[in-house]
């Protein structure tokens, strides 16, 4: 920050009376406090570089964790599902109404044209209904949660 750029905002705090300016930039922090007595200048309070942000520590491959991901892959293979997408934007509802059951659970086997949710979107409740059968592997979204269109909202492992 440069001379004039300071002295504006110095300006600027005694122009309005303000008790105290902070001024915040990537590579430097000042704070201008008024403590005017009669006609005096106010002063520059502080200047502080910023911090720069901290890397996060790179953590050297050992045989243990290498062995690790490699297992979590296979368990989390999920190429042999399908994915559920949601066809529109809007507030996914995993049951008809709060008092109601849960339309599907992890575990349920589904048919073609089966009820899985509903989306809200602009005050209508749209059933969305499944195109494949199989069985519900997991449910990827919260209920009453926003989703976007194309999301994917369960996997199904077909029959």
């Amino acid at each position: 920050m440069e001379y004039k750029e300071l002295q504006k905002f110095v300006e600027a705090l005694v122009k309005t009376g303000a008790p105290e300016i902070k001024i915040e930039t990537e590579e430097i922090r000042v704070i201008v406090r008024n403590q005017l007595k009669a006609n005096q200048n106010p002063v520059a309070v502080s200047t502080v570089p910023a911090a720069a942000p901290v890397p996060p520590p790179v953590q050297q491959p050992t045989p243990a964790t290498e062995a690790t991901p490699k297992k979590e892959e296979t368990a989390n293979d999920t190429s042999k599902y399908i994915e559920i997408k949601s066809p529109m934007v809007g507030t996914f509802y995993r049951k008809p109404a709060p008092d109601k059951p849960v339309y599907v659970n992890v575990g349920d086997d589904i048919s073609e044209g089966s009820v899985l949710c509903i989306i809200e979107a602009m005050k209508l409740f749209n059933e969305i209904e499944s195109e494949v059968n199989g069985k519900i592997v997991k449910v990827l979204v919260d209920d009453a949660t926003p989703v976007e269109y194309d999301q994917p909202l369960f996997l199904v492992e077909p029959f």
